[in-house]
């Protein structure tokens, strides 16, 4: 963080952010409504609680919805709070919020860092609808989808460490599988200051570039304001994705403004110790930790371990190839050609068929010296899509190296007596020969000689030839 905060020294810029990210359920929040508001038609997944018709009432909170923000709190190091909590009306008017308020907890888990960065609290509430301002629709269906919000300290120093914490930070949950991954799931809420002046807000900014450029932009607006002898005022804008700046949206609420009470309609919850020690076990690695470990533990490269934690099922893979082969070539390959060939068909490990004893066997036939570097690279690509074992693939393309030295002295005498002008070039110190000569070998065998067996057998040869 050093490096990106001597920039901005200057400016005593603090930077936190709200993340507001949608928890993977099947139903929602407070009833039993799918939660698939992507694919149904607009205004499908509803019903009388979820669009706040009168005389309904809320179910209780989605257990599992719960459970997926309890492991994020957990696995961001924060703690959970003793005491019960409530689910209040935040109390604003917005066509999307049939009710007039939205329900969210009181903060339930806090006291956690990441990446060096506070977070000061964790709540659960309800997402709203959708409001298309240009076309004046409303659709309903995403009510009461469950969020998590999570709320940082102003520690970030830096537009660059934000971008590189919430980059992490969704990594991280990913990792958890407990969030979606569809557009708009996941939105931020972005607070800036500079120079000790008012804080201003930049709500929904929906990706970590974009975190990064409305930054980078109020930043310059703000100093330019001061350069001129304005003073900051509290506000909350809109960042405006197309154009890559911030507009005012209005002037910013107080938490007075909001009128908050605990909703009557919902009983306080305690979270029990029982069920925290529950989730805390089945607690995967973070990718943080993960990557320490890769790079002690199998002396991998910072770009190679970068590639191999940025896909949860990838660094499995990985980990599972390295126990029957060279971690240095197993992480070597699934971080780089693996990876490709997956890119390009649009699959994961987990979707596609190729296994970890296919890497593991592949790096066996290559240090025997069986089979060759470049058509490793096809034999991964085939592995991919059919799952066929390695010797099967090597057979069908005649992919098996020639590396036997008596195979090989028979294929190089002949050449060599085919080639008497070539073998004299050599010995009148002309190197080009010697590749000449290794060429035929190569064409002879259809590719199979093993290179570096090859030429050593030639320059032998060669020496003794009169």
């Amino acid at each position: 963080m050093q490096l990106h905060e001597d920039k901005y020294k200057d400016l005593n810029l603090k930077i936190g952010l709200e993340i507001h990210v949608q928890l993977k359920t099947e139903q929602k929040i407070f009833c039993e409504c799918s939660t698939d508001y992507i694919s149904s038609s607009p205004n499908n997944n509803i019903c009388p609680i979820c669009t706040s018709q009168p005389g309904s009432k809320p179910m209780g909170v989605n257990e599992k919805a719960l459970e997926n923000l309890l492991k994020i709190g957990l696995f961001l190091g924060c703690k959970p709070h003793e005491k019960p909590f409530y689910v209040q009306r935040k109390h604003y008017f917005y066509p999307d919020l049939p009710s007039n308020y939205q329900r969210t907890s009181q903060p339930i888990l806090g006291n956690g860092i990441f990446m060096g960065v506070g977070i000061w609290e964790i709540h659960i509430e309800e997402d709203p609808g959708r409001y298309e301002l240009r076309e004046g629709k409303v659709d309903l269906n995403r009510c009461g989808v469950p969020l998590a919000e999570i709320v940082t300290a102003p520690d970030i120093k830096s537009p660059e460490y934000a971008r590189e914490f919430f980059r992490d930070l969704l990594l991280s949950l990913e990792y958890l599988g407990v969030i979606r991954g569809e557009s708009g799931s996941i939105r931020a809420d972005v607070n800036i200051s500079i120079m000790g002046g008012n804080r201003i807000e930049i709500k929904n900014v929906n990706s970590v570039k974009g975190v990064y450029k409305a930054l980078k932009y109020e930043i310059v607006r703000q100093k330019a304001v001061l350069q001129r002898g304005g003073t900051i005022t509290m506000e909350t804008r809109h960042f405006d994705e197309g154009s890559m700046i911030t507009k005012t949206l209005r002037k910013k609420e107080t938490v007075a403004d909001y009128r908050y009470i605990p909703d009557p309609d919902l009983v306080p919850i305690y979270i029990g110790p029982e069920w925290l020690q529950e989730i805390e076990s089945v607690l995967p690695e973070s990718p943080h930790n993960k990557k320490k470990r890769f790079m002690e533990e199998y002396s991998l490269g910072e770009e190679i371990v970068d590639a191999l934690i940025s896909d949860l099922y990838l660094s499995d893979f990985f980990e599972e190839s390295a126990k029957n082969s060279n971690p240095l070539e197993a992480g070597k390959w699934c971080a780089t050609e693996l990876k490709r060939r997956l890119n390009e068909k649009n699959l994961s490990v987990s979707t596609s068929k190729i296994t970890p004893k296919h890497i593991s066997d592949m790096i066996g036939f290559i240090e025997r010296g069986e089979l060759s570097v470049k058509n490793a690279k096809w034999i991964i690509e085939d592995a991919v899509d059919t799952g066929e074992a390695i010797p099967v693939l090597m057979d069908k393309k005649n992919f098996y190296q020639i590396s036997s030295e008596d195979t090989l002295l028979k294929i190089i005498d002949k050449i060599l007596g085919d080639n008497p002008k070539a073998v004299q070039d050599y010995k009148s110190g002309n190197e080009n020969a010697l590749h000449f000569l290794f060429g035929k070998v190569v064409n002879e065998t259809e590719g199979r000689a093993e290179p570096s067996k090859t030429i050593k057998l030639l320059k032998d040869k060669l020496c003794t030839v009169t």
